[in-house]
């Protein structure tokens, strides 16, 4: 299969993964684009819970937690979307950008040493390189499909984290002593990804899930 080919192939996931980010922002702040989030913090702080997951403490047993560890790319992915999103004003062209630079991972041997190069340079340049990201995404075996998949499954997550008040501090994320990304994990193994009512049918296992475990 040819790049051009692959490339077009991913362009509608990336227009869909920016659309719902926009709708996402959009629901937290509707002047979300004029507030000077700091989206750069918000990434490398997520990065610190990534290496947790992955498992960096000598004086311990730990085991990589797979599916964690690419939920958490998933949550970096969100704000990097927005930070772009912001700094092009918009997302016209921005989804053949994406593709381009995503299709060209940063070479990484090591994940641990890449997760802190990656870091660093959004420290230094307050910026989100997708080519970078993308090396890091290479080491996990995520190709665009999957954080496709995933984007959408935590997207829902986060809509439904919005709906039970998790700007007023109602929410309780952890339900049954366990937090909501590992449920969300459990739950997007048994619906079908390719459903036309994929969103819906997730939203609907979330919220029964959540009420049985904290009513």
């Amino acid at each position: 299969m040819s790049q051009e080919i692959v490339e077009s192939v991913m362009e509608p996931l990336v227009d869909t993964m920016l659309e719902m980010q926009e709708q996402m922002n959009q629901k937290v702040n509707t002047d979300w684009r004029n507030q000077s989030y700091g989206w750069y913090r918000a990434i490398w702080v997520e990065c610190a819970e990534l290496m947790d997951h992955y498992g960096w403490k000598w004086w311990k047993r730990q085991s990589p937690d797979l599916e964690q560890i690419k939920l958490e790319l998933v949550d970096i992915w969100h704000f990097g979307l927005s930070l772009m999103l912001v700094e092009a004003r918009g997302n016209l062209g921005l989804s053949n950008i994406i593709v381009k630079e995503f299709s060209e991972p940063r070479h990484y041997d090591d994940f641990l040493t890449a997760v802190e190069a990656f870091t660093t340079e959004v420290l230094q340049e307050r910026k989100f390189s997708v080519a970078s990201f993308a090396g890091l995404a290479k080491l996990m075996d995520m190709d665009m499909s999957d954080l496709h998949r995933r984007y959408v499954a935590k997207n829902v997550l986060n809509f439904f984290r919005q709906d039970n008040g998790y700007k007023d501090g109602s929410y309780r994320k952890l339900w049954g002593g366990r937090e909501d990304n590992e449920h969300l994990v459990e739950v997007l193994a048994g619906v079908d990804s390719q459903a036309s009512d994929f969103r819906d049918q997730l939203y609907n296992a979330l919220k029964q899930r959540y009420q049985r475990f904290t009513d």
